[in-house]
């Protein structure tokens, strides 16, 4: 397996990252038959075109136009911060009648924390949000129609849009995935930009909740700026001095 060309390699590495969420240097460097430094060479090539992010060790895959990890697989990793994470977004609820939640598993965790003690009408453009809302006593769930995507559930294109532009929403509970400051929200597929930034349109006020691997991440299509968040919500793992840095630019940034 050596003797494979580094274009290869990293191909290689970029699949196995794609189908299992991470990748190890010492495991891959003992599955293609290179040195360690090697892999850890390729890793930073394949992080510099944007394809993983390197961690202590390892790396694990971006999210990009071609490549999107489904709700199935996102609901395996990193669960125990999103959580926390959605436990702490639901908390900024105030007093939010109407209420907008994304689709995603994080945001699927938020919706299920949000209190069932009082009236809410919640909107969404997931099927799996709705499905975990519809038997909660006072709330009421109203659901975006439009073209279903696989792998997220979520509905998509211009009836979605159309629908949620008849909207006034107190609070938006939004999903990305990737934020940067430089980039702001982003989203690989243009349909599903299209829903989110019509339903920050909507909103007067509007939270991010993510796990820390989302910060510095970059997909295709802007949806939103830094600034138009009123909170991000984000768990301990962000650095205190990168999260200063976000809220800089206008929202107020949790850890949890």
């Amino acid at each position: 397996m050596g003797t494979r060309t580094a274009e290869e390699r990293r191909h290689e590495i970029v699949r196995i990252a794609r189908a299992t969420g991470s990748v190890a240097v010492t495991a891959l460097a003992a599955g293609l038959g290179v040195a360690k430094e090697t892999v850890r060479r390729d890793l930073r090539a394949l992080e510099d075109h944007g394809l993983v992010r390197r961690t202590h060790g390892g790396a694990y895959p971006v999210e990009s136009a071609g490549f999107e990890t489904t709700l199935a697989f996102r609901a395996t990793s990193h669960v125990p911060e999103k959580r926390r994470v959605a436990a702490a977004a639901a908390d900024l609820l105030g007093d939010a009648e109407t209420v907008f939640v994304d689709e995603g598993f994080t945001p699927q965790l938020i919706a299920e924390a949000l209190p069932r003690d009082r009236p809410l009408t919640v909107v969404t453009a997931s099927l799996p949000v709705a499905g975990a809302l519809a038997e909660a006593g006072d709330t009421s769930v109203l659901l975006l129609g439009g073209r279903v995507r696989p792998g997220t559930l979520a509905t998509v294109d211009h009836w979605t849009t159309k629908m949620l532009a008849g909207f006034v929403i107190d609070l938006a509970y939004i999903g990305a995935n990737g934020i940067s400051r430089e980039h702001g929200l982003t989203t690989p597929d243009p349909a599903v930009s299209e829903v989110k930034t019509q339903a920050i349109r909507a909103a007067r006020r509007t939270v991010f909740a993510g796990t820390h691997t989302k910060f510095g991440a970059v997909t295709f299509c802007r949806f939103a700026e830094v600034g138009a968040l009123e909170a991000i919500v984000t768990s301990t793992l962000l650095p205190t001095a990168e999260a200063h840095r976000y809220s800089l630019l206008g929202p107020q940034v949790i850890r949890v």
